[in-house]
């Protein structure tokens, strides 16, 4: 068997599938690890908003959670006292699971984000406290 060169077409052909192909497992690869950030971000809403109710904590539990949560994970981003407010008002505006595993979880946090910040602003709250 010869060690014949590929025709620039069968090759280019070859390479622009190959392409194709990575950038499609890049794109799936980044929805599944958004899809995943948003119900982690819930369900740390969901079990803080919970608590609050359950055991009459204030916010400054939010503001503990959040130091000791950055110790843990110190180059983990989002866990701000601000963001974790985000993250229980996403459970209180969204309390079912299955709209936040459907739709929310097909946007990225910042989009969820604006759609919290504009539901807020219709009901009067302004940003999460």
């Amino acid at each position: 068997m010869e060690d014949q060169p590929p025709s620039h077409q069968t090759y280019a052909a070859l390479l622009a599938s190959i392409k194709e192909r990575i950038q499609t497992a890049q794109v799936r690869a980044a929805v599944a690890v958004n899809q995943e950030l948003v119900l982690l971000y819930w369900g740390i809403g969901k079990e803080i908003l919970s608590r609050q109710q359950a055991e009459g904590w204030g916010s400054k539990v939010i503001d503990q959670l959040a130091t000791d949560l950055r110790r843990s994970f110190p180059t983990m981003k989002g866990l701000s006292p601000r963001n974790l407010k985000y993250m229980r008002a996403l459970a209180e505006a969204w309390p079912d699971e299955a709209i936040v595993q459907a739709p929310l979880a097909q946007l990225t946090w910042f989009h969820n984000l604006t759609l919290l910040t504009a539901y807020l602003s219709a009901a009067g709250d302004g940003e999460p406290q």
